[in-house]
């Protein structure tokens, strides 16, 4: 019987991120999820997936701390051998992600800093620090935001980010290439979950904008991402490289 397939999604323990590992489990894919301060979240979604069928694990990481990766990939080639049986895995997601709202007048330099390190410094090294444990042919997901191609007041800083992001991916896709390993980016709309203090899901008129605003008028829904990271993580994806993937359902057409 063939080796099932191993995916790391960083941020995995609520959100979009548990929506992808749940979605990547529904694939086949066994799932290593981490997880900063909720590890009985984090857990729960493991439970969830071992009871699918599948293998999981939860690591605890921040991604704004760089200086913490290498012991971080320590744990991770070591629980990929207790729990998995594997020295590899097949793809890496980085999902991990906060929401920051200030006006580009506004913003302070310890947003910028935060921001910075967890949505583009920690992508980037931790990317790095992992591609001994990456296996050829693999996949690598980055996760960006509409908000680096459409432009709404209070998220300068954020989207700058991602807009980062989505170069990089671009750097990552000709420069790992000839190992084999695709690199693409999803970009997801507004989305009802708790990111950014759970605004899009809970204020009623930010949200009937956002829906007005949308091709196919309404919010985004976690499970409108997920699949979508999963199939990118799947052989019918294989000739996908290099790729920006908005799931936004049209929106700021």
């Amino acid at each position: 019987m063939a080796q099932n397939k191993i995916a790391l999604v960083t941020g995995g323990s609520r959100g979009l991120g548990k929506n992808m590992a749940i979605s990547l489990a529904k694939k086949g894919i066994n799932v290593i999820l981490t997880y900063n301060s909720k590890a009985e979240e984090a857990q729960a979604v493991v439970a969830e997936i071992n009871n699918m069928g599948q293998t999981a694990a939860a690591l605890q990481l921040n991604v704004g701390d760089s200086n913490s990766f290498d012991a971080f990939i320590s744990t991770l080639t070591a629980t990929l051998q207790t729990t998995f049986g594997a020295d590899k895995i097949d793809f890496l997601i980085n999902n991990a992600g906060v929401g920051v709202h200030a006006s580009f007048a506004e913003t302070t330099e310890e947003q910028f800093d935060t921001l910075s390190d967890i949505h583009f410094k920690g992508p980037f090294f931790l990317t790095q620090k992992a591609l001994p444990v990456i296996a050829d042919g693999g996949g690598i997901v980055n996760i960006s935001t509409g908000l680096a191609r459409f432009s709404l007041p209070g998220y300068a800083a954020y989207a700058a980010m991602n807009g980062a992001m989505e170069t990089l991916t671009k750097y990552m896709a000709k420069e790992l290439g000839s190992r084999g390993i695709r690199v693409n980016i999803v970009a997801p709309g507004a989305i009802e979950t708790d990111f950014g203090g759970g605004a899009v899901r809970d204020n009623a008129q930010l949200n009937a904008f956002v829906a007005s605003a949308t091709a196919l008028g309404r919010v985004g829904l976690p499970d409108d991402i997920g699949g979508v990271v999963a199939f990118l993580c799947t052989d019918d994806a294989r000739w996908v490289n290099a790729q920006r993937i908005e799931v936004s359902g049209g929106q700021m057409l």
